[in-house]
């Protein structure tokens, strides 16, 4: 991995305590002019400071000592109460996560005043985004349609969604890409996993063929088209010079067929709407990632149909952890688990930077599957990073399908979801914060762990931001606009100042570009 660019702000609990620590340290060496090679993971020296280093120069003078004598002293005491307090019970993860959300919250705050679009925008924002307990209010279903579900209800053991196939075995000559085209080469590098794997092509056809059979052609956004562009992005994303020979080829399979399968069966509605009208899926799955859970089902249970078994030459130790490692990935499409990713990615992000290693060390499963699952979930964001001819479209795609469920809702009387309402969703706005807080922080975050290849994406990013900005209609009523500063994304610049968590500035290299 390249050397990682100077400045950044650490903001992650875990790698504050560890920046501060590594500042005491070398001006230890400083106060005490000693110096000894520390080996650090993997035993390799680990000897960028955190700080810049003072000189001994600069200590000639007993105020100079005894100043930098006191700093060392306030530093190292920050480290000690922050791990005095630190609760046991909770792991990094959590820790990061939860501070993240504390920020989110006070940054939607003042977005939330703005004005009444920007109330809503926020509230869209949080009911999507963060995973947090709350008391539902379930309706209550007269008699009449409590009547209706029950003729519709069937065996709670089947796997609701899955049809009967047609034309198995049909295929009996089958094209290089498994489509037919006249630009070959335009369909992306060829990763030779049907040969690797040993996938009869045929039946990868067949596989493929009811897969898309079961994205509903209804739905204007999570449809057949939206998986093939989440998994034409991640394919871009693996090509990344940083994650070269990274990643193995079964994760690689397994990466690109989460990404084919994570929206299969997609019923156009959001989770929370199907928890909140006592669907048969949300009972099943208690609540819990509803729509992510179904679609592993059928996409599982797909693979069990005639003919369709595209890893049936896989070992029995192959297949088990391509299955564990696909669910891992499609229930981290869960918009709800979205800060606790993206903090467990700033928190990886940052401790390397840290450890002044420079190299992306994925030794263990919980590293590998941590990047694999925030690259399919940026993939998953990715349409604000498309050009913008193409963005506008899935913009337009996906308010068609949140009116069609406020629609759905209205015709319950059922409180309408934020930003569901064709009469007063404020669509311009909704990109810039929806940018601002989510997609711009998430990209950001993977861009410093890919540096330097994926800088031409933030740049799309913040035009597309910037020309949505644009487009917001200026009201005569200052209450309500918002006119976003420099610092209006979700930057990870601060944290209140009651958590005793302050900012570390940390040089950990240089950008040459």
């Amino acid at each position: 991995m390249p050397a990682i660019h100077a400045d950044d702000l650490i903001v992650t609990p875990f790698a504050q305590i560890l920046a501060s620590l590594r500042s005491v340290r070398n001006n230890y060496v400083m106060l005490t002019n000693t110096s000894r090679e520390r080996s650090g993971t993997g035993g390799k020296s680990n000897s960028i400071p955190s700080a810049p280093p003072h000189t001994n120069a600069n200590l000639k003078t007993d105020e100079s000592y005894g100043q930098l004598a006191m700093e060392t002293l306030e530093e190292l005491d920050w480290c000690l109460d922050q791990l005095e307090t630190m609760q046991t019970h909770r792991s990094v993860s959590d820790m990061a996560s939860s501070k993240f959300k504390r920020m989110l919250n006070r940054e939607l705050s003042s977005f939330r005043e703005s004005s009444k679009s920007g109330n809503q925008i926020a509230e869209f924002i949080c009911n999507t985004y963060l995973d947090k307990q709350q008391d539902l209010d379930i309706p209550q279903v007269n008699s009449e349609q409590n009547d209706k579900s029950a003729e519709k209800t069937s065996p709670m053991t089947k796997i609701i969604g899955v049809r009967k196939l047609k034309h198995t075995n049909s295929y009996t000559t089958v094209p290089k890409y498994g489509v037919e085209t006249r630009h070959p080469d335009e369909l992306g590098k060829e990763r030779n996993l049907l040969k690797t794997f040993n996938i009869p092509a045929q039946t990868l056809l067949t596989y493929l063929t009811h897969l898309e059979d079961h994205y509903h052609r209804d739905n204007p956004y999570h449809n057949a088209e939206h998986a093939a562009d989440v998994t034409q992005s991640t394919h871009v994303l693996l090509n990344a010079q940083a994650l070269e020979n990274v990643f193995t080829d079964l994760e690689i399979l397994a990466a690109i067929f989460a990404c084919a399968i994570h929206d299969v069966d997609h019923p156009g509605l959001t989770n929370q709407y199907l928890i909140n009208t006592g669907s048969e899926l949300a009972v099943m799955y208690n609540d819990e990632s509803v729509l992510e859970n179904h679609h592993l089902a059928v996409a599982f249970k797909l693979l069990q149909e005639e003919n369709c078994d595209i890893f049936v030459n896989l070992s029995r130790k192959q297949r088990q952890t391509l299955r564990k490692m696909t669910i891992d990935m499609v229930l981290a499409t869960d918009m709800s688990k979205h800060m606790s990713l993206l903090a467990d990615l700033k928190t990886m992000v940052e401790t390397k930077k840290v450890a002044g290693s420079g190299v992306l060390l994925l030794d263990n499963y919980t590293d590998r599957i941590q990047v694999l699952q925030n690259m399919v979930h940026c993939s998953d964001l990715g349409n604000p990073t498309k050009p913008l001819d193409i963005y506008q479209k899935w913009v337009n795609r996906l308010m068609k399908e949140f009116f069609h469920q406020g629609d759905m809702e209205r015709e319950r009387n059922l409180d309408i979801s934020a930003m569901c309402d064709r009469h007063t969703a404020t669509v311009e706005k909704s990109q810039v914060g929806f940018i601002d807080y989510i997609v711009h922080p998430l990209w950001e975050t993977w861009a410093d762990l890919v540096y330097p290849d994926a800088q031409h994406i933030l740049d799309t990013l913040e035009y597309n931001r910037d020309w949505y900005q644009s487009q917001i209609s200026i009201s005569p009523s200052p209450s309500f606009t918002h006119t976003p500063t420099e610092n209006s994304h979700f930057n990870f610049i601060e944290e209140e100042e009651s958590e005793g968590n302050g900012v570390v500035t940390i040089n950990v290299g240089v950008d040459s570009g």
